[in-house]
């Protein structure tokens, strides 16, 4: 029995792993990124919202997805982080998963999101909206 439990576990670990998992990133490793301007941070919760309010220097994700080759670095080691609405959202992995497709191999996920990001009482940027 605690073989069959072993083999399961390894197996759903397997599939998280391919399933497009990205290491987590916390509020405080993003805020000190945001200072000093060492990573691309994507929001990934719609132009809507990302004009309410965004991790400061974040990129809109929707305005940005057609041409995200051309907005990211040239250096493929580069951080890139994604976030979405909050520890649950699952919308970060389009980012994520394009910037990791694009041949980024440090792409990680503050799974926190913007509600975990004001709910820390860290500042926003707020955008228009652009047509």
């Amino acid at each position: 029995m605690k073989k069959i439990v072993a083999l399961l576990a390894s197996l759903l670990v397997s599939v998280a792993v391919a399933a497009g998992e990205f290491p987590d990133i916390s509020i405080k490793e993003v805020k000190a990124l945001v200072k000093s301007k060492k990573a691309v941070i994507i929001d990934v919760n719609g132009s809507e919202s990302y004009a309410k309010g965004h991790v400061p220097g974040a990129l809109d994700f929707d305005a940005v997805e057609a041409s995200l080759a051309k907005v990211l670095p040239e250096d493929k080691n580069a951080l890139i982080v994604a976030y979405c609405g909050g520890p649950r959202c699952r919308a970060y992995q389009a980012a994520a998963n394009a910037a990791e497709k694009l041949g980024y191999k440090n792409v990680k996920h503050m799974s926190a999101g913007i509600s975990g990001w004001t709910g820390a009482g860290e500042s926003v940027e707020k955008a228009s909206r652009s047509k």
